[in-house]
């Protein structure tokens, strides 16, 4: 399925017209109209192939779901469609790095008391990294269809949960049903550092130990099972654990862990991990990165930082006082918090331009931000120092190149 979307002038201007071939609705009377042809002419419109990479009214010629030429003075195939795109930029679709639009929450059904809270059943611990996200898939989820009136065409969901939800996959945001979603299953294995409230692991030390037992488990395991495939003389049957199984794709670093990580203090915990076992990482959602930029980049992890950003201060107008009257400890408080703040908002909106000045390639995660923010937030962004082919690229370019696309 061939995704673009056309906008009218300006990056993140919010007109929004997204075109999923080769389906293509076209209202009269309130009914779905069978097109006559798979060939669509998209014309007078400029292109944006890549950040800084532009063609003026050009033309698109599609033909069955693919682009099969694009540039000026075409010759249009006689059975093609015409869109007429005046004074419109195409771009290719957003790229969502994390989120679970589209992933419906499994029943909770497993929450009564166990026997022994030390050792509970691994389900009941969070810890299910076997579980693939397709069997949660919803494509009637009216959040996909927010995160595609934004511009995201594709993104990489994972299921509900704490400490290991599960596999990652990544979908198409406006596909017609559930098994047109998948463009590719099992990208990552998806993990918190969470606990599970009532039960071992419940506290943030106790999931740093559960996990690092369960990947050496897991290392030890597979090491074994290559030792008894090579010579099975005298050896014992290796027993099936499909816990420990999930963590082998990302022992041969063919998939990375990818975190979900808000904060500094999660960060450092979970760059110390990587560093301790030397599985491949991506970290998501990231909203305090930048005091650790420099740890980050030598890591070599993967990036996506979070769209969400601390609402903007209040700019109340200031009334001169006289100088010569000394303020109170009240106002000195209140002036130093609002002045740490400012401060704390600042760093927050300029992350992503500082990512970038420090060649840290990054891409953007909706998972804890309200689509209808996103549009507002990349112009803060941008304000902050961001430019507009340096927001374009992490959207479409940086998160293709950093989940395979």
């Amino acid at each position: 399925m061939l995704l673009l979307q056309l906008f009218s002038k300006g990056l993140f201007r919010t007109m929004l017209l997204s075109i999923a071939l080769p389906f293509v609705l076209l209202a009269q009377e309130d009914k779905e109209m069978k097109s006559v042809s798979s060939t669509y002419a998209i014309t007078n419109v400029t292109i944006i192939q890549a950040p800084g990479r532009r063609i003026d009214l050009a033309t698109i010629v599609i033909k069955n779901g693919l682009i099969v030429s694009v540039g000026k003075n075409l010759t249009l195939p006689p059975e093609a469609i015409v869109i007429k795109a005046d004074s419109m930029f195409v771009y290719a679709g957003f790229i969502d790095g994390l989120t679970r639009s589209g992933v419906s929450k499994p029943k909770d059904d497993n929450k009564d008391k166990v026997k022994d809270p030390g050792n509970p059943p691994p389900d009941r611990a969070g810890i299910n990294p076997q579980q693939d996200v397709r069997v949660f898939l919803n494509s009637s989820d009216k959040a996909l269809e927010e995160l595609r009136n934004v511009g995201f065409t594709v993104a990489q969901v994972v299921p509900h949960g704490n400490l290991l939800p599960g596999q990652a996959a990544l979908v198409l945001t406006g596909a017609p049903s559930t098994d047109a979603m998948l463009l590719s299953h099992k990208t990552a294995l998806y993990s918190e550092l969470t606990g599970s409230g009532s039960v071992y692991p419940n506290t943030l030390l106790g999931v740093m130990a559960k996990w690092r037992e369960l990947y050496r488990q897991a290392a030890q395991a597979k090491s074994y099972e290559s030792l008894y495939a090579s010579n099975r003389v005298g050896l014992e049957r290796p027993v099936a654990d499909k816990t420990l199984e999930a963590f082998y794709p990302v022992i041969d670093q063919k998939i990375p862990v990818l975190f979900r990580s808000e904060k500094l203090l999660e960060m450092h915990r979970i760059l110390s991990l990587k560093t301790d076992l030397g599985f491949p990482l991506m970290i998501a959602d990231v909203k305090e990165g930048w005091p650790i930029i420099n740890k980050i980049k030598s890591s070599g992890a993967k990036v996506f930082l979070s769209l969400d950003l601390p609402e903007e201060g209040k700019k109340e107008k200031v009334k001169k006082e006289d100088e010569s009257l000394s303020k109170t400890p009240a106002q000195v408080e209140k002036e130093g918090l609002e002045k740490r703040k400012a401060e704390a908002i600042s760093n927050y909106t300029s992350q992503a331009a500082n990512f970038y000045k420090a060649g840290v390639p990054f891409g953007f995660s909706s998972m804890s931000v309200k689509p209808k923010d996103i549009p507002s937030n990349l112009r803060r962004m941008i304000a902050a120092g961001l430019s507009e082919d340096a927001a374009l690229a992490s959207l479409t370019t940086m998160p293709a190149q950093l989940l395979g696309l």
